[in-house]
């Protein structure tokens, strides 16, 4: 599922599902925090991503799970210094999963190409107007609150307007910081500050997202919803709850699929894609 950005893009015009690899350079991730925090085991890990298919390799070093802690922008570096040439090399394109304007620029420097900030350009000020100095794309995610706090006490009155209302201001925002519209990808934060009836609606409302004209992308790869709805505790054992949500995401309109497991991802959405073609 090999894919440029120029494609990644525009898939929400029928380019085709894109995978995101997630590589967690973290020793306290909700799914596999540390087992990737060594550079040789990130690199190895990243690897086996793209000769799965995945499109994307999205590298973080500061964990979003609810009730993580903040990590230093220097901290970020110093983990991401070791991993990033190697990972540029790999031949995918590669996102950084950072909030921070000093963390993106490093890995903009070292060759990335998207910056995936969970906190749509509301954490940095800096942060919108880097992407739009280097002609970087941009992820921008709904969250409500931070990662500390957000899952306390979510309420919405109707989430899939108000997350796309939400996503409509940071795309503004984002173009009035200098980066075109055309270079910015929407992701309505599965499982930030959203309870279970929250993230199954977002999955049933996608088209209401896709309506901003802009790439979806989705990550519910592993998240505690689908271990409420199966009865699966161990994340890691969530594939089948995360192959689901993927495909229905994926009907809906969504076109990025942000996941730990890319084969299996990957296999079913070209599967999906055929099913869809074949009708055409």
């Amino acid at each position: 599922m090999s894919m440029t950005l120029d494609e990644i893009l525009v898939s929400h015009r029928g380019a085709g599902p894109a995978v995101m690899g997630i590589l967690n350079v973290t020793p306290d991730s909700f799914s596999d925090g540390g087992r990737f925090f060594s550079p040789a085991e990130a690199i190895a890990q990243a690897r086996r991503m793209v000769e799965e298919g995945a499109a994307v390799i999205d590298a973080g070093a500061e964990s979003t799970r609810p009730g993580s802690a903040r990590v230093p922008a220097g901290e970020q570096i110093e983990r991401l210094r070791p991993i990033l040439p190697e990972l540029v090399g790999l031949g995918a394109i590669i996102s950084i999963d950072t909030t921070r304007a000093a963390v993106a620029e490093f890995a903009l420097d070292a060759g990335a190409a998207i910056v995936n900030d969970v906190s749509a350009g509301r954490d940095d000020p800096e942060l919108l107007p880097l992407v739009a100095r280097r002609g970087a794309a941009v992820v921008l995610m709904h969250m409500l609150g931070e990662p500390a706090t957000m899952q306390q006490n979510p309420v919405y009155q109707d989430v899939v307007a108000e997350v796309r209302d939400f996503l409509a201001e940071r795309l503004a925002a984002a173009q009035r910081a200098g980066v075109p519209r055309e270079r910015c990808i929407v992701d309505p934060g599965i499982g930030f500050g959203k309870r279970l009836e929250h993230n199954l609606e977002i999955l049933a409302g996608i088209g209401r997202l896709a309506e901003l004209g802009r790439p979806v992308l989705v990550g519910p790869s592993r998240k505690r919803f689908l271990g409420e709805l199966t009865g699966v505790q161990d994340p890691a054992g969530r594939l089948a709850g995360t192959l689901a949500a993927c495909l229905e995401a994926w009907r809906g309109g969504a076109t990025i699929f942000r996941v730990h497991d890319v084969g299996p991802v990957v296999q079913a959405l070209a599967v999906a894609k055929a099913i869809r073609d074949s009708r055409q």
